[in-house]
């Protein structure tokens, strides 16, 4: 939801080739689980520190919009992680989310995204919260982004 840029050409292309795609970071470095309220949620030494997304003004108008995720996720009764893999899992059945987790109970949770049924009308309402470019910031450091083929 954070980086949908490959709508445009790539995930076209790959269907067309007919090679699958997985999305890098499906659950904005965490920001979309939901946990994440306050810069100190994170360990001191956490490199998202860094990262644009989690510092200043950008980190309270991302946060606006987990909010808002939040809510679309409490009235579908999942996670906002679930909701989150669940749209990606919606996106085309060539699209395979891996989202990285450091603990079992997460693991699980985010399993359970399949189970989460978005109709037309729930893709819509997630669209209008989080439409492609509402991720504030750039993904990395200044360093780091002159590293990306852009």
């Amino acid at each position: 939801m954070w980086h949908r840029e490959p709508e445009d050409e790539i995930i076209p292309t790959v269907r067309e080739l007919g090679i699958g795609f997985v999305p890098y970071s499906p659950l904005g470095r965490g920001f979309l689980t939901g946990h994440i309220k306050t810069p100190d949620d994170l360990a001191a030494d956490d490199w998202r520190h860094t990262s644009p997304r989690f510092q200043g003004e950008n980190f309270q108008r991302n946060l606006d919009v987990v909010r808002k995720i939040e809510h679309l996720a409490a009235q579908k009764g999942c996670t906002p992680s679930q909701l989150a893999l669940a749209w990606v899992l919606a996106q085309g059945d060539s699209i395979a989310p891996i989202p990285g987790t450091k603990r079992r109970k997460y693991l699980e949770e985010n399993v359970a995204a399949l189970d989460v049924h978005l109709t037309p009308e729930d893709l819509a309402e997630i669209d209008a919260v989080a439409p492609k470019g509402i991720g504030v910031g750039d993904r990395y450091s200044p360093g780091a982004m002159a590293l990306l083929d852009l």
